[in-house]
Parts: C-alpha cells; sequence; structure tokens
C-alpha cells in the first residue's frame, strides 16, 4: 500500500470482493508512495462511482440499461446505480455527441474570435451606403469615417508585413450640436465592423489619483468587447464621446488643480497618439501589487465627438477681427461650424497638443424639418416603425398620415434639440394610446392625424392649443 497511503485507499482495500461500497458523493484521494512522509505533490483523483461499478463486480441478471434497454447478459460492461443502470455501447455514444458538442463550440468561438490581422472586405463607398440607411444627411462626415475605418484596416494589414514607411493612423474629431448623429454613427460602425468596438464618456473620466474613472478604463471597455483577446484589442476602434466636456474650466491660472480637465487631456496624450498603457483587469483604480494588462495603442484607431457649446461665438469673434463697417461677419446657424479651426478648439479650452493628435476635423450640421421627416418616414429602425411594431403585435394597425409627420416634424425642429426630439414628442403623442390599449385592440386600428398632432402640441404659430380629452 506503500508508506503514504491515505485512509481512503486503506478502506478500499478491506473488505470482501464485491462488497466494497462508498457513498455516491465521495471524491477518492490517493496518495503516491514518492516524496517522503507527507506524500507526493500530485493527488491522483478517480471517482468513487466508476471505481464501484466495474464489470469484476456482480450485477443481477434482470437489471437492463436505462436508455436502449440492453439486459446485462449482452452488454460487454455495465455501470449501476441506485436509481438506474448504462451499458458501454450507450456510455460512449454520449461520449461522442458531448466530444462532437464542444469541438463545434470550440469551432463557432474560434470563428467569432476576431483574426490576428482583420481585412475589410467592404469599400469606402460600401461602408457609407450603409451609414446612410441610419443617419440622414451629414455626407462630409460619413465620406470622412468610411474612408478612415478603411484606411484602418488597410494600416493594419500593411503594417503587419513589416514595410517600410510604417503608415500613421489618423484619428477624427467630429463636432456637432446635440442630436445630429454624432453617437448615432459611431453605433452603426460597431454594428458593421468585424473588429472591437467600444464606446466610452469623456464626462466620468479625471486625472490619475483623483475621484472618477482614470483614461486606462476607456481601454478595459475595448478589451471587454474583444472578449478578453489582447492582439484584437490593440487592432480595434474607440469612440469618445462629450469630449468637449474636457475642455480646460478657464485660461487664467488658478492655484487648483483641473483635473477634470486638462488633467485628462494630458493623460489621453499618451493613448491616443500610440503607447503601451498598463490596464487594471478590473477596473477601478491602480493598485501597486496588481496585476496590468499592458495595451498597444499605436493600431487603436480613436474617434471623438462633441458639441462644444459656445465655439460659434470664438469663431465670430475671430473672423470679425479687422472688419470696419455695417457689413461685420457673422456666422449662419445652418452651417455653424463650417469655418472651424484648430486654433477655435485652442481657444474653447483644447490644449494644443491634444488638437495636434486627430488628423480628420469634421463638422456636423444641424437638421431642418425635411431632415426630420426623412428620419421619420425613411430610415431604418424609425421611432414610427419601432411604434408599428409594438402595436402589430397587439394586433392593432397603427397609422401616421403624412401631415402628421409633418407636424412631428415641425415641432422637433422648433424644440432645437436634433433627431433625439422626435423621440420625446412621439413617445409623448403615443402614452395615452398605450395606456388605453385594451380598447384599441377591440377596435384593431389607431390613425394619427395631424389634428391630434397639434392639440397635444403646438401649432405652426407656436400657439398652445387645448390637449384633447
Amino acid at each position: 500500500m506503500g508508506q503514504a497511503a491515505s485512509i481512503a485507499a486503506l478502506i478500499l482495500a478491506s473488505g470482501s470482493e464485491g462488497k466494497r461500497y462508498v457513498l455516491p458523493s465521495m471524491r477518492v484521494i490517493i496518495h503516491q508512495p514518492w516524496g517522503g512522509v507527507q506524500g507526493q505533490h500530485k493527488k491522483q483523483y478517480s471517482m468513487a462511482l466508476p471505481i464501484r461499478y466495474y464489470k469484476g463486480i456482480k450485477v443481477p441478471q434482470d437489471r437492463k440499461c436505462s436508455m436502449c434497454g440492453k439486459s446485462v447478459q449482452f452488454a460487454q460492461e455495465m455501470i449501476v446505480w441506485d436509481n438506474g443502470q448504462l451499458c458501454n455501447e450507450c456510455i460512449e455514444q454520449c461520449w461522442h455527441y458531448l466530444h462532437q458538442k464542444r469541438l463545434s463550440s470550440n469551432a463557432e468561438r474560434k470563428q467569432h474570435t476576431p483574426q490576428d490581422t482583420p481585412s475589410l472586405a467592404l469599400t469606402p463607398a460600401e461602408i457609407k451606403a450603409y451609414l446612410d440607411k441610419y443617419v440622414i444627411g451629414q455626407d462630409k462626415t460619413k465620406k470622412i469615417l468610411s474612408v478612415a475605418v478603411y484606411n484602418h484596416f488597410c494600416r493594419l494589414s500593411i503594417n503587419s508585413e513589416t514595410r517600410v514607411p510604417i503608415i500613421e493612423k489618423s484619428n477624427i474629431l467630429m463636432i456637432g450640436n446635440s442630436g445630429t448623429g454624432k453617437t448615432l454613427l459611431a453605433r452603426m460602425l460597431a454594428q458593421l465592423l468585424d473588429i472591437p468596438f467600444a464606446i466610452a464618456d469623456a464626462t466620468v473620466l479625471t486625472e490619475a489619483g483623483y475621484v472618477g474613472e482614470d483614461v486606462e478604463n476607456i481601454l478595459l471597455k475595448l478589451y471587454r468587447a474583444s472578449n478578453g483577446n489582447k492582439k484584437a484589442t490593440e487592432q480595434g476602434i474607440i469612440y469618445i464621446d462629450e469630449i468637449d466636456k474636457i475642455a480646460k474650466k478657464s485660461e487664467n491660472v488658478s492655484i487648483t488643480r483641473d483635473v477634470s480637465g486638462e488633467g485628462v487631456q494630458q493623460a489621453l496624450l499618451k493613448i491616443i497618439e500610440g503607447s503601451i498603457a498598463e490596464v487594471p483587469p478590473l477596473g477601478g483604480r491602480k493598485h501597486p501589487n496588481q496585476e496590468m494588462i499592458p495595451i498597444n495603442t499605436n493600431n487603436i484607431l480613436f474617434i471623438c465627438g462633441g458639441t462644444f457649446q459656445g465655439i460659434n461665438q470664438i469663431i465670430n469673434r475671430r473672423k470679425s477681427k479687422g472688419t470696419i463697417g455695417f457689413h461685420s461677419y457673422e456666422n449662419t446657424k445652418d452651417h455653424i461650424y463650417d469655418d472651424l479651426l484648430p486654433e477655435d478648439l485652442i481657444a474653447f479650452g483644447l490644449i494644443p497638443e491634444f488638437v495636434g493628435r486627430f488628423s480628420f476635423l469634421t463638422t456636423l450640421h444641424d437638421l431642418t424639418e425635411q431632415h426630420f421627416t426623412h428620419i421619420l418616414t425613411k430610415l431604418n429602425n424609425s421611432v414610427i416603425q419601432q411604434y408599428t411594431l409594438l402595436f402589430e403585435h397587439k394586433n392593432i394597425k397603427l397609422t401616421f398620415d403624412q401631415e402628421a409627420i409633418h407636424s412631428i416634424a415641425q415641432s422637433a425642429y422648433q424644440r432645437r434639440i436634433g433627431a433625439r426630439g422626435l423621440r420625446n414628442i412621439v413617445d409623448s403623442l403615443m402614452m395615452d394610446y398605450l395606456f388605453e390599449i385594451e380598447k384599441w385592440e377591440a377596435k384593431g386600428a389607431v390613425t394619427i392625424t395631424r389634428k391630434i398632432v397639434l392639440e397635444n402640441f403646438y401649432n405652426e404659430e407656436k400657439k398652445p392649443l387645448k390637449k384633447r380629452a
């Protein structure tokens, strides 16, 4: 039995043959007689059930396989437990099934794992055509995004061949009012591309050591989007929203540290340009003794977006310098950012080094009433399509006439909150119908007219009317 035998092995070796029983829940631990008094450091584990039910143990002749019904007489081996038994053939079939299932699962996981060097089969025109289905207007911005994403894939493929010169990445900064489609463009790109894509918010970022999130947590989101694949993470795309919120609070020197403004910009410089960042695997604050994930950001494409509220006044002051007389420069609301220059962003509060990290500065224009009408009627996943599907689930046909759609678009344009205003208006408009869904389910149809819209909101002269009873 050896000089280091366990008490379990001693018990199993005792007793008469065929009458050595153990509990089904027990696990037998056998120490090999090597390694001194303490036994070998590697323990051999064997389940109690296989030890108990080998062929050598006598099995009653009336027992049959619980799966195929084969009797003990025709089975080479039979494994028996209190509530049933299985023959060797059924066990082999079960093992074969589980083995094939495991192989298919591994193959599927491998198929969804990004390749070492991802490739894009779409052209820039095809990428823009996909974005056109979900975002209205903003053709210039969509072209820049399409070309930048296409070049990103080409750059990964070329640089992987260690050619000279090495192609540098071209980060993008999108500027536009709220509701013009910045975040939606990023989300649609994430759906289209087969590489990790993460969307982060700059409003929660602070300088290292202060309350808030460190900038490295942005990379952690991309790492999680790649299912922990470090190689794929280093080739992904990150969109940082509300980037204007990290602008310097004031150009004047202050005795207090700007931990959520200039401090964050300084921390983002190396990450956006390209460096090896130490990322905490669980997020949160860094600890000296915590293991970090080194992520190389040289091949990560950064797209940032923000509203930059008030930058039009900076543009007006710059364009008005040197103008004499009554014809001073005044930018129009429809093309408020057309004359934007990097120096305007610096005057807004971004440091020059941070602005210089972005090769493309693209602007998004405010939406018109025609754009809002197009969003409601022709774009995929519009709010009207969503409510139509919701009512179809209750066998109710929902219809919006053209004048009602025009009134909704007009009201959204008057609110000046962008495409998000459409959701707010339609949600408020449909609240009463959803509350009385049983009544409309009996009628089977709901028609939204211009009169209903005006009674709930405003008429063309912006005079409020009474709500309908």
